[in-house]
């Protein structure tokens, strides 16, 4: 099963949309094996961010981040990568973002955009250490993982 990461981002918190967006991804069928609420400052923001550091735009994207916490969420199924990334919407902006997807029902802003999930295996990979130390992330078996998965799948 694949790992990745969600964050809840400050306008969704202030919007109070965070049992909305958790229920998505359960409602799918995904289980979450870490949630935690957290303050993105100092050198969090920094690593986090570091591929855009450089960029203009930075500093915007720095201050939004850090203006409340945020809730930081493990989850794991299979294919969970590209599934979760069509849940939160393919496109970043909300204007454009697909009808259904949280983005596409929730936002209307590049920027202002309520979740960021993991692009990649390898993103998830790096993000996933950033957020959770190993004891946060619990490994269990779900009740309804028979109805939701084939044998093949639970691998």
């Amino acid at each position: 099963m694949q790992k990745t990461v969600v964050l809840i981002k400050p306008d969704a918190l202030q919007r109070g949309l965070m049992g909305e967006i958790l229920q998505r991804f359960e409602r799918k069928g995904l289980k979450i094996i870490g949630m935690k609420m957290v303050s993105m400052q100092g050198s969090l923001v920094e690593e986090w961010y570091a591929h855009i550091k450089d960029k203009e735009f930075f500093p915007r994207v720095r201050d939004f981040m850090t203006s409340t916490p945020i809730v930081a969420l493990a989850i794991e199924g299979f294919q969970a990568v590209e599934v979760v990334r069509r849940i939160c919407g393919l496109e970043r902006k909300g204007y454009l973002a697909e009808m259904g997807s949280i983005r596409g029902d929730f936002t209307m802003s590049g920027g202002q955009n309520v979740v960021h999930s993991s692009d990649s295996v390898d993103s998830a990979q790096r993000e996933l250490p950033l957020m959770f130390k190993k004891e946060e992330l619990f490994d269990y078996e779900s009740a309804v993982e028979c109805l939701i998965y084939d044998e093949d799948e639970k691998k």
